[in-house]
């Protein structure tokens, strides 16, 4: 009963340990080539399957690509859980690092920092360079987009992939390991290829349901982690967590609008999407410094994520 308590502890130290690793592993190196990357690798290993999708007839869509999801996700998740077992059965100095470098892929940060700080650099430059910086973090026109809605596009984006890229696959690895960071990602990845109207209207709803709900909560604690932390005197304090509600209920996604919502409002300014709709609509554009300091506040809840999940699992050795 101790043997198995004893190693029981272990493998949650073990767990816990691997995120702040991953952490520095993301901070050393960033991503991954595309030729190394798992997620590169599962995009293009599902693109043959969206494909089919794409062609057939609504209901035959529809269900099809929600039992192509379920499929995708039970494999994933078994592959995931069978891959942490097996590591976890390793000695610890062993089992830490390899944990880490498959829980590194599931989350990036490094790369949206840098991307978004580099909109900002390419500004100095002017429009146009500044709207082929922009085009690689966004899949909305920007050709019309002047200095004000870049700069605020280039926050929104911060704001949104804070969540799905950082926040939420280490919610879902605090709440069931590596197989929940596995399948949020996997589910994250498949929205991003096929969660769109027009063409992909019946093959991607399921998909782009399924990423809704699990980014449900994480999207939330991101907004809420960016309304709390300290930042400087540039910040907005003065706004509640119902005016964050109100702002989130501008935009279509139901999760978007919160971590956007709440960027704009933490840093007094406005974020829109032009004939969509305008967070925050009453205050400035962004200048220079908010997008520095959106960089700041992302990096600071992004280490407040890391913490809270490396917690978790400290707190499950300790009561086991």
């Amino acid at each position: 009963m101790r043997a198995t308590r004893a190693v029981s502890v272990a493998q949650h130290l073990a767990l816990a340990a691997a995120v702040p690793l991953a952490w520095a592993l993301d901070a050393r190196f960033g991503e991954p080539r595309d030729a190394w990357h798992p997620v590169a690798w599962f995009g293009s290993a599902v693109a043959p399957v969206g494909r089919r999708l794409k062609r057939l007839r609504p209901a035959s869509a529809f269900t099809v690509g929600a039992l192509a999801w379920f499929t995708i996700a039970i494999v994933l998740g078994v592959s995931a859980w069978a891959l942490q077992q097996g590591l976890l059965a390793l000695p610890l100095w062993l089992a830490v690092p390899l944990l880490a470098i498959v829980l590194k892929p599931m989350f990036a940060w490094r790369m949206l920092r840098d991307e978004v700080t580099a909109v900002e650099v390419a500004l100095a430059h002017g429009e146009p360079a500044a709207r082929v910086q922009l085009a690689r973090l966004v899949s909305r026109d920007v050709s019309a987009l002047d200095a004000a809605t870049i700069r605020e596009t280039a926050i929104e984006t911060l704001a949104e992939n804070l969540n799905d890229s950082l926040v939420a696959p280490l919610f879902w690895y605090a709440v069931f390991g590596l197989p929940g960071a596995v399948i949020y990602r996997a589910a994250n990845t498949l929205d991003a290829m096929w969660g769109y109207r027009g063409a992909w209207e019946w093959a991607g709803k399921w998909t782009a349901r399924a990423d809704d709900a699990l980014s449900w909560v994480p999207a939330r604690l991101a907004a809420l982690m960016t309304m709390l932390l300290p930042l400087s005197t540039f910040a907005s304090n003065a706004s509640t967590w119902q005016h964050l509600r109100i702002e989130a209920r501008r935009t279509p996604s139901p999760n978007g609008g919160w971590t956007m919502g709440a960027m704009a409002l933490r840093l007094g300014v406005r974020l829109r999407k032009p004939g969509v709709y305008a967070l925050n609509g009453g205050a400035p554009s962004p200048g220079p410094q908010h997008v520095s300091l959106a960089v700041r506040l992302g990096h600071r809840a992004a280490i407040l994520a890391v913490i809270l999940a490396t917690s978790a699992w400290v707190m499950r050795a300790v009561m086991t």
